[in-house]
């Protein structure tokens, strides 16, 4: 938490059916909170992680 990042920057990477996809963020700003934690399984619209 805490790190700036740009538009289109990797976030974090989603594991699905053994293939690593890119999450993005979708804007430029701060990382307020990461919402899930490392090997945790998430549903189809999770927020992964606020950006402000």
């Amino acid at each position: 938490m805490g790190d700036t990042v740009k538009s289109g920057q990797a976030i974090c990477v989603l594991e699905a059916m053994k293939m690593e996809n890119d999450v993005n963020a979708p804007c430029d700003g701060k990382v307020l909170s990461v919402n899930t934690t490392k090997g945790s399984a998430v549903e189809t619209g999770a927020v992964l992680a606020v950006i402000g």
